[in-house]
């Protein structure tokens, strides 16, 4: 199969890629390359002749119909998005530009490739949406989310990501074109840029900085191992049933400040400094409509697909801290173009 992937130079995006690369796949990796886009995520299939790379903007319509008769893909996977909730908060109107416009025009692009094609291969294309399980707000102390769960997202970027799974949905119904959506919960893993809770503190810790810490770390979420969630997000799409909505999670519900305690520890085994790494915590004002709690019921992939999480995340966190200190170049190379991990998305007016 040729999939076309959108956003597969960013963190999920790229897991993606290498595992279908991996997988027997033949990928499109379509990019714009901002600024958390990172070509060397995919430098270990990029040279193998089952792989492309096309620089665009999915809201560029000129620019995707070219590349949709380039390359005549058998499906395409939405991952392309604006996903930091700080960023949101002082840039809401680029949320809605790259999550909602973007989603939009890839559709329709998606939709003439689609009528072009006939037979057997217009049956079997596939256009899977992936999306975040924080278009369903926030929960209390009990429950979980499930694809049933009313939309009520808080935040512009959540609300970003609920209007493009709506129009994902809409055009399946209007168009009848073949579409399926994933919900997922927090990624972590290998590639992730240094702006989320996991890399802030693993970085932030290797440089002897304040590791900061929102609230009081109350906060809980359902943890998933990226590379999880890219074998769950291939096995939709090859048995997924079409307009169905499968809820992805890493069944691993922790607070904040727990997660945090758990790298510090890791930190001092694998990269140890003159002082105990949770020494560096700091609790700092809280983000701006912060949820207090995420939980995904995944029942329904594992029972239907067959799909089930392979890492515990104490294994998980541990090979992640190990992954940053072995590629610290890695980040290095983000720290020389300019970015600082100081923190974004404070109100002040």
């Amino acid at each position: 199969m040729k999939i076309l992937i959108t956003g597969g130079a960013g963190f999920i995006g790229s897991a993606v890629v290498r595992k279908a690369v991996e997988s027997g796949h033949e990928v499109v990796n379509l990019d714009a390359l901002t600024y958390s886009g990172n070509l060397a995520n995919v430098a270990q299939v990029a040279e193998t002749g089952a792989y492309a790379f096309e620089q665009a903007d999915v809201a560029d319509a000129a620019a995707l119909r070219a590349i949709f008769a380039r390359h005549r893909p058998d499906a395409v996977m939405h991952l392309a998005a604006e996903t930091h909730n700080d960023r949101a908060i002082e840039n809401p109107l680029d949320f809605v530009r790259a999550n909602v416009m973007g989603t939009a025009v890839l559709l329709e692009a998606a939709r003439a490739h689609w009528n072009s094609l006939t037979g057997e291969a217009k049956d079997a294309f596939r256009f899977h949406h992936v999306s975040t399980d924080e278009v369903f707000g926030e929960l209390g102390d009990e429950g979980a989310f499930t694809e049933e769960t009313p939309y009520d997202p808080k935040s512009p970027y959540s609300a970003s990501k609920a209007g493009a799974d709506h129009l994902v949905r809409a055009w399946g119904r209007t168009y009848g074109m073949p579409v399926v959506l994933t919900n997922c919960s927090n990624n972590y893993g290998p590639f992730q840029f240094p702006e989320k809770l996991i890399p802030t503190v693993i970085s932030r810790a290797m440089e002897g900085r304040e590791i900061p810490v929102y609230g009081q770390g109350l906060q809980s979420r359902d943890w998933l191992h990226v590379e999880d969630h890219a074998e769950a997000l291939l096995t939709v799409l090859g048995k997924g049933r079409l307009g169905e909505t499968y809820a992805i999670g890493g069944n691993a519900c922790v607070r904040n400040i727990e997660v945090v305690k758990l790298l510090c520890a890791y930190l001092d085994k694998y990269a140890p400094g003159n002082k105990p790494h949770a020494e560096k915590i700091a609790f700092v004002a809280d983000r701006p409509g912060h949820d207090y709690r995420y939980a995904i019921d995944a029942s329904k992939i594992m029972s239907e697909l067959g799909w089930a999480p392979r890492h515990s995340l104490e294994a998980g966190l541990e090979e992640t801290v190990r992954w940053y200190v072995d590629n610290w170049d890695w980040v290095q190379a983000i720290r020389d173009r300019g970015f600082t991990s100081e923190r974004l998305g404070l109100l002040t007016a």
